[in-house]
């Protein structure tokens, strides 16, 4: 199974984890990645990840293709688990390159009735 998270990121998500402890809040951070389901209209824009007993926690924005967006965590772990409708598994946006904050890319793709970030 190709790895959702390179060593790279995991350390970013970490990195803005130990800001948000320490006051930034998580929604004016910029996202690190996004991942998505191929066969599905699910999509997840995350900015922050806590590594907790071989699992990763992530923070961000989720959309699963029912015309709302919801912020929380989602399970590193469990999203490797998701499959869509074809049986394809999430997969990582190599080419994302985020627009501004969480906040913002949310209220972006809200004002334009996108379904996923």
């Amino acid at each position: 199974m190709k790895k959702l998270i390179t060593k790279e990121i995991l350390q970013k998500l970490i990195a803005n984890d130990e800001l948000s402890q320490i006051g930034m809040n998580r929604l004016d951070m910029v996202p690190v990645l996004r991942l998505f389901t191929p066969d599905a209209a699910a999509t997840w824009v995350l900015v922050s990840g806590e590594e907790v007993e071989g699992d990763v926690i992530l923070y961000g924005c989720c959309d699963l293709g029912l015309g709302f967006q919801e912020f929380g965590n989602v399970s590193l772990r469990e999203l490797q688990t998701v499959r869509g409708k074809l049986g394809l598994p999430v997969e990582r946006d190599l080419y994302f390159r985020p627009t501004g904050t969480l906040h913002q890319m949310s209220e972006d793709a809200e004002a334009a009735n996108a379904i996923g970030l």
